[in-house]
């Protein structure tokens, strides 16, 4: 499939919407990793949607019926079909809360290498990644900021003194791309008016909802290059990133 038609499926996915079936090609495969990591990390994530929840319990409702038109009368019923439909709606309930259960996984199963300095509970870690540069140890002296995109993940790494930190570039409300104000030192959302600290911490924000932090991007210095933890190229041309 095309780019465009990629990102158009990434940009439904992060607004929460249901995006359109596609075939993949394998290029696309990290980018995708990517998107669901990042909407799997929003919170209430791991809850079913409420539409969901009601259109399961009216499918329920319509198997486990004794009375539903033209249903034979119970008398008429083979032994076993009514034990059947019970199968069939615990089945569906199971397929359900097993959703929910790897959804949770993909969220928190990975491994990887750690930030400097900090924990890796809330760092993006593919299930593939090798170190990219993304600048040079002398072009980020302490109090610098800078935006950076890999191919499959962008965002912003800064230094406070010898310390790196490296976080996403992507809102965690619904996936637009933040703007780094250099003079307050903090990521700009142009779509609903929130700002993170450039350490990714929610600064301020007008949504009826919580907001989450920005996922921290693993991050180092070697040989002199300030380099971020990633999956590979996938040959697909990021969103750019203002900064």
């Amino acid at each position: 499939m095309s780019s465009d038609a990629l990102w158009r499926y990434v940009e439904a996915l992060l607004r929460s919407g249901r995006p359109r079936p596609f075939r993949t090609r394998p290029q696309d495969t990290e980018v995708l990793r990517a998107a669901i990591t990042l909407r799997a990390a929003r919170p209430g994530s791991d809850v079913p949607r409420e539409e969901f929840v009601s259109a399961l319990h009216a499918r329920l409702a319509r198997e486990m019926a004794e009375g539903e038109p033209g249903a034979r009368p119970v008398s008429e019923r083979r032994p076993g079909s009514t034990r059947r439909r019970v199968v069939q709606g615990g089945a569906l309930v199971a397929a359900s809360a097993v959703g929910v259960v790897v959804g949770r996984s993909l969220d928190g199963g990975a491994t990887g290498p750690t930030e400097q300095g900090g924990s890796a509970s809330a760092t993006l870690q593919p299930n593939r990644g090798e170190w990219r540069t993304v600048a040079a140890g002398a072009d980020l002296p302490s109090g610098a900021v800078r935006g950076f995109a890999t191919g499959a993940v962008s965002g912003f790494v800064s230094r406070d003194g010898a310390r790196l930190r490296a976080v996403s570039g992507v809102c965690t409300h619904q996936g637009c791309a933040l703007v780094l104000d250099r003079a307050a030192r903090q990521l700009d959302c142009p779509c609903h008016n929130s700002a993170f600290a450039v350490t990714g911490e929610v600064l301020h924000h007008q949504l009826p909802i919580h907001l989450a932090a920005l996922p921290r991007i693993a991050v180092r210095e070697a040989d002199g290059q300030v380099q971020v933890y990633v999956p590979p190229p996938s040959g697909v041309t990021p969103p750019p990133i203002q900064g």
